[in-house]
């Protein structure tokens, strides 16, 4: 059995050939409307007003989907760590706290990719050396960025701007990337 695209295929060629057929006429004339049901009104030269009958078109009308559905937008895996971070900020820093209520930088780090369905290191220096190296011109939201010679991680959140659990007293926030010393930055 014909599938619907082949045999909209089909209709599209005997339409084709048709008014090829008609068009064909070697002898100037005034353009005449021709119309084909389901396709439109045409002016074809040389052809008398008529309406071209196009065998299984009737049968497709109504059958050929409309526009598809809208898609709705990827999210990666680096933009759900963001959001998972961000739902984070104002919770303390306790060092070695790997959330979900408290959280050191390495901490909030791993626990925010594990949100987002992956594992990373536990450690802000393992975290500099796994993944692949990003230059800091093409970071993207959800890079870790390491500071201060590795003993620092962030998550970078876009515009400029890291989420990471800087130190005792100071709860979970966004900075400027450029408040810190960075060394690097990796992309998992």
């Amino acid at each position: 059995m014909a599938t619907l695209s082949t045999k909209a295929r089909r209709v599209a060629v005997a339409s084709t050939l048709a008014l090829g057929a008609i068009t064909a006429s070697a002898a100037p004339a005034l353009a005449e409307p021709v119309t084909v049901p389901g396709v439109g009104t045409f002016d074809i030269p040389g052809v008398p007003a008529q309406t071209i009958e196009i065998p299984g078109l009737a049968q497709l009308q109504g059958q050929v989907p409309g526009a598809p559905a809208a898609v709705a937008p990827i999210i990666t895996a680096g933009q759900k760590a963001v959001d998972a971070a961000a739902s984070k900020i104002g919770a303390p820093y306790v060092y070695g706290a790997s959330g979900p209520d408290a959280f050191d930088c390495s901490g909030l780090v791993q626990w925010a990719f594990k949100q987002a369905g992956l594992n990373l290191p536990r450690t802000s220096y393992d975290q500099a050396a796994a993944g692949t190296p990003v230059s800091t011109n093409a970071l993207q939201p959800g890079d870790v960025v390491s500071f201060y010679g590795g003993s620092h991680s962030g998550i970078y959140a876009g515009n400029g701007e890291v989420i990471h659990a800087a130190t005792s007293g100071t709860p979970v926030k966004r900075a400027p990337i450029s408040s810190m010393p960075m060394d690097g930055a990796r992309r998992y």
